[in-house]
């Protein structure tokens, strides 16, 4: 399947618009939350085809509890004597700079990052993320699921060590080229995503360190952060329903409902910036109503369908954002 795909990439013509430069990452984290901490880093940078040009790996000290160590093997015994984030920000920032961050389900890695690069008051040199579970989608892939795993074993990919940061992102790193080969053989235009960094953040700087030689969360406080800009209202009037096959218009409303590949907050922005009114609820005059599934019993799907209000899916709505009508003047 690999070699088809690269004899049918290297046959037809490469697309133009495509990026000239990839990042893959992968990132091992004490958990899954906004407080948490980067505990290591992988990056495989392709060229422009997706070729490997080189790899980078390095351990991070969180300073703080390492957490589920059951998942990454990570201890704190391991992490101690870690460069800080910090001290790493530079040489990851080189191995970023000027390239398309890629990553499996990338709102997660490049929040994590965003968020460090923030404490280490500087920016990601990172403008655009593409994620390998939205690609997926568009080229329709028969995957079971979204999981790493099952986008590896579509193509053939060997995973040697799940959750750790270096071999998770050469797994990416090689399922990411046929994926890249069959959407520009196929000419599907890539799903790119604005990577917005964070300007502020502020947190405790006390640490609580632990008699075994780890770190404490109980000294830990949850730091804040927002995007550089806010969200202005809509100063459009709302033109009416979303009809299928015909671009979205600035003014209508949209609603979301269920779970997104992209980070809820930044898929709202998104929509804001592109000049749409975010409604918290369905009503009667709500154009559209985005979900990755229709099916579900939430209280917005209800009301859909009692509506006929549309539906469409998370990577439909992407592509619809890229193109959104003007409204029309008064």
């Amino acid at each position: 399947m690999l070699d088809d795909l690269s004899t049918a990439a290297s046959q037809a013509p490469w697309p133009i618009a495509y990026p000239q430069g990839y990042a893959v990452v992968d990132v091992e984290t004490t958990g899954l939350a906004r407080d948490d901490r980067i505990i290591s880093a992988a990056v495989y940078r392709l060229d422009a085809r997706g070729e490997v040009e080189d790899h980078w790996y390095t351990l991070v000290n969180p300073e703080r509890d390492p957490g589920p160590v059951w998942i990454h093997g990570l201890t704190s015994d391991v992490l101690e004597g870690a460069p800080l984030f910090r001290e790493i920000a530079e040489e990851l920032s080189s191995r970023l700079a000027d390239r398309v961050l890629v990553a499996h389900n990338a709102v997660f890695d490049w929040s994590m990052l965003a968020r460090e690069y923030a404490r280490a008051e500087t920016e990601a040199p990172v403008r655009q993320r593409l994620c390998t579970i939205a690609l997926s989608k568009e080229l329709e892939l028969p995957l079971p699921n979204h999981k790493l795993e099952s986008l590896a074993a579509h193509f053939g990919v060997v995973q040697q060590r799940a959750h750790h940061a270096l071999d998770d992102a050469r797994v990416l790193a090689e399922a990411f080229r046929p994926s890249l080969h069959a959407a520009a053989s196929r000419g599907v235009r890539l799903p790119l995503l604005e990577c917005r960094p964070l300007t502020e953040w502020s947190a405790s700087p006390t640490i609580g360190r632990q008699a075994s030689g780890g770190y404490s969360s109980g000294g830990y406080r949850a730091g804040s952060w927002r995007p550089s800009r806010k969200r202005p209202p809509c100063p459009y009037p709302n033109p009416g329903r979303y009809e299928d096959g015909k671009p979205l218009k600035q003014g209508m409303r949209v609603a979301f409902s269920g779970d997104t590949s992209v980070e809820r907050e930044l898929l709202e922005d998104r929509a804001v910036e592109a000049g749409l009114h975010v409604a918290t609820s369905l009503s009667r005059v709500t154009s559209l109503l985005v979900t990755n599934d229709p099916d579900s019993g939430t209280s917005k799907t209800v009301k859909a369908r009692q509506y006929g209000t549309p539906v469409i899916d998370e990577a439909a709505f992407g592509q619809l954002l890229r193109d959104v009508e003007p409204a029309t003047e008064e």
